[in-house]
């Protein structure tokens, strides 16, 4: 490997002849041996297989079997044997094993960045995130999960007699499906939560880029996790992951609103749970007082951040009237001046889009608003000199409710700028639609910020900070409003959802019943009595 490989000693890439049709510094291959290693982790028993390609250049990178319906239950099999053991398991040995995929997490990182770049195209300090997400999500529960699943004594109905036990049952097997845009921490971390509660899993990731999902897969079992408790499928989402949702005893999706409705429809059919993470269309509000340059350089993240195909990325800004054109001009310039490019490299700010479909969809839409007046102030083009799917970071104006780019959301890196003059004006504005996953708001008073915040509908909102305070805080629970989802990633929230409540009450020396020749009618007189004195005794 060359010097210019970032990748460590042993990693995954073998240097490629130069391509002379793109300007990136070098094109890249995966070692055949490696591909081998992970693609072997697919249940899969046809010859089909999928291939895929690199964003960075559009070179293909590896072909990945495919699943049938028969795999998907043989892999549901294969876990719910392995599940009956696993639950049976000590938390803390289950904590231990999370402790350690923290520590392999860190120390194989690059390993980790070159997979995630090479499929998904971001920026490499974009995919860092990725890496560093799985780790503090492996902390998290790795510390919290024996405390959380421990048994709750409860008040019984009758004080010191009845004895209530709360326990937390594990679901039996969860199927998550996740997407492309962020390959490594949404592959793994729903599931390191449901291993966390006693579950086996079934893991349908994103087509575009499996490797990196198979990658979380061999890191969970050098950490130590036993055989046939992370099981990963293949194939298109309308027969595999139908196949997933008719098998699974809960299901975790993260992508589009569409599909999340088809999955909740299909869970209900078998009465049983699900948590999606869908779409959004998110707002930043920077109030009259904020900080100009901080919240130019946080709209800048996140706009931009993985070229803007984030759920939780804005794509609205709504910018006080006071100083509307200060931030604009601030905006403009941290926009103009981020440096492009596809490479494994660190310095790049934003990378291209994922593939062909994403950049016809952002095309589509920038120029419907073009040509139905929106005014472009810098991008609204492709930069296919920079990689086949690049779309420059784009920033409008005058996007009015007639273009489809102002309530669909875009997926890409593009935001619409809107002046207010009121707070009360700007809430409701933030709050058109049906989306509300996350929405961010700047102010020097931070009290001020939360008090609005408190009024926007989203599962999320930020103050002072695009969406990284509420991503990285593990404590904090994760989700969207009305068409965003339903339910919640990280925090307690985001274990318990995995199991089942059971109740056991214990009832000692008596019946609750009549007894000792007492008729029902006493009995009711005798029970209303006890009910007016436990009132009056502050008993809930």
């Amino acid at each position: 490997m060359s010097a210019s490989n970032p990748s460590a000693a042993g990693g995954p890439l073998t240097e490629g002849p130069r391509d002379p049709e793109h300007d990136a510094s070098a094109s890249y291959a995966l070692e055949p041996t490696y591909v081998a290693e992970l693609t072997d982790r697919v249940v899969a028993t046809s010859t089909l297989t999928d291939q895929v390609l690199s964003p960075l250049d559009g070179a293909p990178l590896a072909h990945i079997p495919q699943s049938s319906p028969e795999d998907v239950a043989a892999a549901f099999a294969r876990a719910r044997r392995a599940q009956v053991r696993w639950a049976a398991t000590p938390v803390e040995e289950r904590e231990r094993i999370l402790l350690r995929l923290h520590d392999l997490v860190l120390s194989r990182q690059e390993e980790i960045l070159d997979l995630i770049v090479l499929e998904s195209g971001k920026a490499r300090k974009h995919a860092f995130d990725e890496p560093l997400h799985i780790a503090l999500t492996a902390r998290y529960y790795g510390r919290r999960t024996a405390s959380t699943l421990r048994t709750e004594r409860r008040p019984g109905v009758i004080p010191g007699l009845t004895r209530v036990d709360v326990n937390h049952v594990p679901k039996g097997v969860v199927g998550i499906i996740s997407p492309w845009n962020y390959p490594f921490t949404m592959a793994l971390c729903d599931g390191l939560a449901a291993l966390a509660a006693g579950n086996a899993v079934v893991a349908k990731p994103d087509a575009q880029t499996m490797l990196s999902a198979l990658l979380g897969a061999r890191l969970l079992a050098e950490a130590g996790l036993p055989e046939g408790l992370w099981n990963v499928v293949a194939g298109p989402g309308p027969q595999v992951g139908g196949a997933l949702v008719a098998e699974a005893d809960y299901v975790c999706f993260t992508g589009s609103t569409a599909t999340g409705k088809v999955i909740a429809a299909g869970c209900a059919e078998r009465l049983i749970g699900c948590s999606l993470e869908l779409g959004g269309k998110n707002p930043m509000l920077v109030l009259a007082d904020a900080d100009v340059e901080r919240a130019a350089e946080g709209a800048t993240r996140a706009v931009f951040s993985n070229a803007g195909q984030l759920c939780v990325s804005v794509e609205r800004l709504f910018v006080a009237d006071a100083i509307y054109d200060r931030f604009v001009q601030r905006f403009l310039a941290r926009t103009e001046a981020m440096t492009l490019g596809a490479t494994l490299a660190w310095e790049n700010d934003m990378g291209p889009l994922v593939s062909q479909a994403q950049l016809d969809r952002v095309g589509a839409q920038v120029e419907d608003a073009r040509s139905k007046g929106a005014r472009v102030l810098t991008g609204g083009r492709a930069r296919p000199d920079l990689a086949p799917y690049f779309f420059a970071p784009t920033v409008l104006e005058g996007v009015t409710p007639a273009m489809t780019l102002f309530g669909q959301e875009t997926f890409g890196p593009v935001v619409s700028l809107y002046r207010f003059t009121g707070e009360a004006e700007a809430v409701q504005r933030a709050n058109d639609g049906d989306y509300g996953l996350n929405a961010a708001v700047y102010s020097r008073d931070t009290a001020r910020a939360r008090a609005v915040a408190g009024r926007i509908k989203a599962g999320t909102v930020n103050v002072n900070e695009a969406f990284a305070a509420s991503f990285a805080s593990l404590d904090a629970p994760m989700g969207g409003m009305r068409s965003s989802g339903m339910g919640r990633r990280q925090g307690t929230e985001g274990l318990l959802r995995f199991t089942e409540t059971q109740s056991v009450a214990t009832q000692r020396l008596i019946r609750i019943a009549p007894m000792l020749g007492m008729s029902d009618r006493a009995y009711a007189r005798f029970m209303t009595a006890n009910l007016r004195v436990l009132k009056k005794l502050g008993r809930a």
